[in-house]
């Protein structure tokens, strides 16, 4: 298999942190690839339609794409242990809400590099950051004690996405009113898998 995926890309970090978790980084050769929302690279756009990464290239199957099938479907070969059946629908819930926050850091990302800076619209990037930080609010409202359990793709998800606001948004300073969330991150990015998948 080829997953094609951007050391900067929080989706992409989090694809390699499973691999990581789950001891199948030998499976799998990692093609780094400079993707835009302007620009796509061919071989991207020839396996995502969509053009975004990461994407998945197996033998014997089509493409996949989107971090969540990526994930669901590397986990499932070694026995879904990120995707447990006893607390899936949380998971998932955990997982997608970590999606949303990045969704929104990496659109504020664009706004700034992407549209001609006569163009940025700052109440469209208040806007994205307004759901950030609702979504980081409900974190410490109502997901510590699922954070706080065993290891799921929900946490991992959840660490990639405050990995990302620290890497590209650093200077809005979420950490301020959310200390449980802010203490769970600082254990939980000292595990191997995320030290190893940091963005520089």
């Amino acid at each position: 298999m080829k997953l094609l995926t951007a050391a900067p890309s929080p989706f992409g970090r989090k694809v390699m942190a499973l691999l990581h978790e789950t001891g199948q980084l030998e499976t799998v050769e990692v093609q780094m690839v400079a993707a835009s929302p302007v620009a796509t690279p061919a071989d991207l756009a020839a396996t995502n339609p969509v053009g975004k990464i990461p994407a998945l290239i197996r033998e014997g199957g089509p493409a996949l794409y989107d971090s969540r099938v990526i994930c669901r479907y590397l986990d499932a070969q070694v026995g879904g242990v990120l995707y447990p059946e006893a607390r899936i629908w949380e998971t998932l819930t955990l997982e997608a809400t970590a999606d949303g926050i990045m969704d929104a850091a990496i659109l504020m990302v664009y706004e700034g590099r992407v549209r001609p800076e006569e163009l940025h619209y700052d109440v469209w990037i208040e806007a994205q950051w307004t759901k950030v930080e609702r979504s980081l609010d409900a974190l410490e409202a109502r997901w510590m004690s699922h954070l706080a359990g065993p290891l799921d793709m929900g946490q991992i998800a959840v660490a990639c996405a405050l990995g990302y606001l620290d890497f590209r948004h650093v200077e809005r300073e979420w950490r301020g009113v959310r200390p449980q969330l802010a203490a769970w991150h600082g254990v939980f990015s000292k595990r191997a898998s995320m030290e190893a998948t940091r963005p520089e």
